[in-house]
């Protein structure tokens, strides 16, 4: 995929600040570094998004992205750490290969918005109607 950023990084075509690597999993520095420590944990192997790539290798980007995001608390006293992941441009998605990014959090006065709005319009849904459509029964 030669077209993928991601790809062209783990293919070594781009360089990159490498923070972690193994056999399936790759970890950079994020290029615009939207606070200090801002890190991308990558599959190597390329699925579009979250939602696409199969459960064993979302599991191990996940736990990669723990343990990086726990020395994010540790080497940069971070004070928290946003996880973010993004599936398809409706959500803000803009590489489209998955990936998690992992943003230490240094001050709840930051410039960093990541919210969730109540939109008073929806206020008025009926939350068992829509529960009962999503509802998983194993």
């Amino acid at each position: 995929m030669s077209h993928c950023i991601f790809c062209s990084i783990i293919d070594r075509k781009i360089p990159a600040h490498i923070v972690f690597e193994n056999d399936d999993v790759i970890a950079i520095l994020d290029i615009t570094q939207s606070t200090i420590g801002h890190t991308l944990v990558i599959p190597k192997t390329h699925y579009e998004n979250f939602l696409v790539t199969p459960l064993n290798i979302v599991h191990k980007v996940i736990t990669i992205a723990q343990s990086i995001a726990q020395r994010q608390m540790t080497v940069f006293s971070a004070k928290g750490v946003n996880t973010l992941m993004n599936s398809y441009h409706a959500a803000g998605q803009t590489v489209m290969h998955f990936h998690i990014h992992l943003i230490p959090r240094y001050d709840e006065h930051d410039q960093i918005r990541i919210e969730i709005n109540k939109h008073d319009a929806l206020s008025q849904l009926n939350l068992h109607d829509i529960a009962v459509k999503l509802r998983i029964v194993e």
